[in-house]
């Protein structure tokens, strides 16, 4: 099947699209879009891939669904479009930054120029129906993730997993912890961030630290 989709990404993952089940998920997403009002808008699915070419990427992130309100979805996990008011999870991201490395509260809730710099923000699933959080699961999106975090792991070097809560650390099976850094903690959403299992983690600063360790360049979060 052709799939647009970054060229570097495309390269190591075609065999995946070229299987039933993606098929059957192409099928099942163009007729939920063609029936619902679904986001992101189709153009951005495969937004995480777009600004964060393979052999570029140093650190992954792992989110659950996409934002399913007016406006906010755009193709990265945690991060909404320019003017959106933040969500409480991403609003916790940026205090946990706050008190990390200094980084001032910013303005924008969109995340692109962490993607830029070598951050894959994925979400397990791409795709969700307009205020039905989790509409889209279990249609074969997590196989085509689990896939992208499996090639990751298999063949790039010294890649810093951030994974936040016990959905994104289910997916550290997928990851060869030899290889790569796994580093974990309750999810920012406030229901775990205030029980305590979000603010402290310090994962900004520790990722910056290993990819220095690994003459990676740091991110400027």
């Amino acid at each position: 099947m052709e799939v647009a989709i970054e060229s570097s990404w495309k390269a190591h993952l075609q065999n995946e699209f070229d299987q039933p089940y993606f098929s059957e998920l192409t099928r099942f997403v163009k007729e939920e879009y063609a029936k619902y009002k679904c986001y992101p808008v189709g153009k951005q699915i495969f937004n995480a891939f777009e600004h964060c070419p393979f052999d570029k990427t140093n650190v992954v992130i792992i989110g659950q669904d996409p934002y399913h309100g007016l406006g906010q979805a755009h193709g990265l996990c945690f991060s909404v479009n320019d003017g959106i008011t933040h969500p409480p999870s991403l609003v916790n991201i940026f205090k946990e930054l706050e008190t990390d490395i200094g980084k001032p509260y910013p303005q924008s809730g969109n995340l692109e120029a962490w993607a830029k710099q070598g951050v894959l923000l994925l979400n397990a699933t791409l795709t969700v129906r307009a205020h039905q959080a989790g509409s889209h699961q279990n249609k074969g999106w997590e196989t085509f993730t689990d896939a992208v975090i499996k090639t990751v792991s298999e063949k790039r070097e010294g890649v810093v997993f951030l994974l936040w809560g016990g959905f994104a650390k289910r997916k550290s099976k997928l990851i060869d912890a030899r290889k790569h850094r796994i580093l974990t903690s309750g999810h920012p959403s406030p229901l775990s961030a205030n029980k305590g299992y979000w603010f402290g983690n310090k994962h900004f600063s520790q990722c910056n630290s290993i990819l220095n360790e690994n003459n990676k360049p740091p991110i400027d979060w």
